[in-house]
């Protein structure tokens, strides 16, 4: 993957360590090529702003040239959320090229840069999650993979491209618990209920033997033409799916999975516990969800209580 670059030629040192850190990303962290694409794009920011300024080694690149790129940045007009993001992308590669002996020290370690607002995200009510799934009740294929799709998002919390991937092995239906292939290739277990059993049982049976051909090989969720079904179909299922449950967001897979994670904190699972069923690194990427709580909380408050 290369480096993108709005000027092209950087000096070759600092264009090294650039293809060197999208290299860390990509083969040693295992980011997907979407934040690969992310990271590579700040830092090439960045580094086009050092060289503009006489830099031309990364061991040139201090804390006031960070400093000035921000306030380049912030003189531009860029949102926080914006600042936050490249001040991070920042500090993740001066973190590396201090590691790989290309900085004397971290000078990312001293920049402070604004957090970035984050919106909580939109949820469906339970109620609205039960309809959802249950309003797809017919008995053709496509109905029962869609079943099986939304079942499965809403109660494992995966996300679309893990559920797409999931073989029919993966499944182990005695124990109700499937094997997500996550993010950096980490595996995790993720369980299911009742429901999406019966969901799994009538898709095996019914819908899937249907559209299967010798080109689907182990793939437990299927498109029309018999191949492994795509994120993008899910996509479409799930808005489509929620159109017609009345008062419903319009989210896609990844407000079910928002809404798996806040409904089972309000149930009164753990934060560790969820943060292993969604596969979050850390835990600070879960605590969100005990923020959408808290939210709906104060919400019902200031409707019910006589003193609010």
């Amino acid at each position: 993957m290369t480096t993108p670059t709005s000027s092209g030629a950087l000096p070759p040192a600092l264009a090294a360590a650039a293809e060197g850190f999208v290299r860390h990303l990509s083969l040693e962290r295992g980011r997907s090529p979407h934040t690969v694409r992310a990271y590579a794009g700040d830092v090439a920011l960045l580094l086009e702003h050092a060289s503009r300024l006489g830099v031309e080694d990364p061991a040139e690149l201090d804390l006031q040239v960070l400093r000035s790129w921000l306030a380049r940045l912030r003189s531009g007009g860029a949102a926080r959320t914006t600042m936050a993001r490249r001040g991070s992308s920042a500090r993740v590669f001066t973190a590396w090229a201090a590691r790989r002996g290309l900085m004397p020290t971290d000078p990312g370690t001293l920049l402070a840069t604004p957090k970035g607002h984050r919106p909580l995200p939109d949820i469906l009510q339970p109620e609205e999650a039960s309809r959802l799934v249950e309003a797809v009740d017919g008995a053709g294929p496509e109905d029962l993979r869609d079943r099986l799709a939304l079942e499965l998002l809403y109660a494992t919390g995966i996300r679309v491209s893990e559920l797409c991937g999931l073989d029919i092995d993966d499944v182990d239906r005695g124990r109700r618990v499937a094997r997500v292939m996550g993010k950096g290739g980490k595996e995790r277990t993720a369980p299911y209920g009742v429901p999406a059993e019966l969901a799994v049982d009538r898709w095996l049976t019914q819908g899937r033997p249907e559209w299967a051909t010798a080109a689907s090989g182990p793939a437990l969720l299927l498109g029309r033409r018999g191949g492994r079904v795509d994120p993008r179909t899910v996509r479409t299922v799930v808005h489509r799916r929620l159109a017609a449950v009345p008062g419903a967001p319009d989210l896609g897979p990844h407000g079910l999975r928002h809404s798996a994670a806040t409904h089972l904190l309000e149930g009164g699972a753990d934060l560790r516990s969820v943060q292993e069923l969604l596969g979050h690194a850390t835990l600070a990427t879960t605590q969100i969800y005990t923020h959408v709580s808290v939210e709906r909380l104060r919400t019902s408050y200031d409707r019910a209580h006589p003193r609010a």
